[in-house]
This record gives C-alpha cells, structure tokens and sequence, in this order.
C-alpha cells in the first residue's frame, strides 16, 4: 500500500515511484516551513528588542559586487561622530569586507556562513552578543550577496535596502521579484559609470516599481558620491522614526546629547 495516499500499488511501479517522490517533496517543504518559523520568531524577537533600544537595523541585500561595502563604508564616514553604528558583515570565506570596516573604526563582527548562501536571525543574535548595542542608533547588516535566498529570511531589520549596480542587467527586479518585492528601498549604484555602459537605468527602475510600486528608488554613485545626501537624508528619516517607537527613556538620553 502506497503510504501517501492509501492505494495499492506493485512494488517498484510508476505510480509508487510517483508518490514516494511526492511524500519527499511534502517533507522537504514541512522542513522549511519550519526552519523559516523558527527564524520569524528569532527574528521578531530581536524586532521588539531594537524597538526598545531605538535602534534601526537595516539589512543590506544585493548581487555580489554591487558595491555594498564600499557604501557601507562612505555611509559610516558621513556618520562618523553623530550616530551611533555597529555592523555585521556577511560572507562565504573571509573577512576582507570585515577588515574594510574595521579601518573606518566602526565595530564590525563577520559571519562567515560557509555553504550557506544568506544570513538568519540565529546568526545576527550570536553576532550581537559580540558587539556593544548602538542605542539610538544604527545597525547595518551587509548579507551574503545573492538576490534569492536572503529574500525569504528576516532578520528583524525595519527595512531591506536592495543594491542594484548599473553593471548589472536593468531586468534584475523582473528576474529576482521576491528580493525588490521585499526591499523598502532601491539603491541603484555605480551611476558614474552610465557614461561609459548601454544601460537603461529607466526600464531599471520601471521594472523594480512594476514588481513593488511602494519601493523607494534612490540613484548614486557611492565611490564618487553622487546621491550619498539623497541616501543619508533617508537614513535620519528612518532614525527619527525608529526613535520615536522607543520607549521615553531611550528618547530622553538621544535628545540631552
């Protein structure tokens, strides 16, 4: 008797190799149901935690090479002084993103996943156990670049900000949807190079607004600093806003600074 569905079937038959091949997929898809509910409830978990400390974590997610680091990098040197900012740096091997923000002086914990292809709220927990809180501050996490699995794994940030480079294919948000659907913003980096690239930055940008009409889309060169006060006047708005969700006391210390 086929286990899956109760009917008979002579061993090694088609119709059982069918089922059993069904059954594999029913398990392979309760398996990850469960490790993404694991990981919404880790994640929310450390929502309500940053919630209270007004802290605004954002999750840097792109292909590799967008530029993601070297933003990272230009963003801490604008902030330096006035915001407090840790991050965690997301990589397969190495710590050669890690080392980069080290020497702007920012806290910096790599994660090297290995095999893995993304970041999770377990890894993101552990990190912050290594790093001293940015009260009122800012949390920028750099994922593994890939546009595909880190889509589905919260990390209890406020906001996902997808990086686009101008070296890339403009139907990137029509190929990888779930990523531009899940991101609150669009960076579309590398502007300075357009000059020199056949790229349509305005079917770029249709097609990210044609999968997610809310997405905010802000054009800059990160390397040469085209864009960078459109970005940092984005970064206070969502500062303010994640401030005024902490409770009085973390208000209080941010406004006697």
């Amino acid at each position: 008797m086929c286990t899956t569905c109760g009917c008979h079937h002579p061993m090694g038959s088609k119709p059982r190799q069918r089922h059993m091949a069904i059954a594999a997929k029913s398990t392979k898809i309760d398996l990850e149901r469960d490790v993404l509910a694991e990981n919404n409830a880790s994640a929310a978990r450390l929502r309500r935690r940053f919630a209270r400390a007004g802290i605004l974590a954002l999750n840097l997610v792109s292909s590799p090479g967008s530029g993601k680091t070297t933003l990272l990098v230009e963003t801490i040197k604008a902030l330096r002084g006035a915001v407090p900012l840790v991050v965690i740096e997301g990589d397969q091997q190495t710590r050669n993103d890690a080392d980069r923000i080290a020497a702007t002086g920012a806290a910096v914990w790599q994660v090297n996943t290995g095999q893995g292809c993304h970041l999770d709220a377990r890894m993101i927990n552990g990190a912050l156990h290594q790093l001293s809180w940015p009260n009122n501050g800012l949390l920028l996490i750099e994922n593994v670049g890939n546009l595909v699995c880190p889509a589905a794994f919260d990390l209890g940030e406020a906001a996902k900000v997808v990086v686009l480079s101008v070296t890339e294919g403009e139907d990137k948000p029509l190929k990888y949807p779930d990523m531009f659907r899940a991101a609150q913003i669009m960076l579309l980096n590398k502007c300075d190079l357009l000059p020199h690239l056949n790229y349509d930055m305005e079917s770029a940008i249709a097609y990210a607004r044609r999968v997610n009409p809310d997405i905010e889309i802000i054009v800059l060169s990160a390397q040469r600093g085209d864009g960078m006060p459109a970005w940092l006047a984005w970064l206070q708005t969502q500062l303010q806003k994640q401030l005024s969700r902490a409770p009085v006391h973390y208000r209080m210390r941010q406004e006697h600074r």
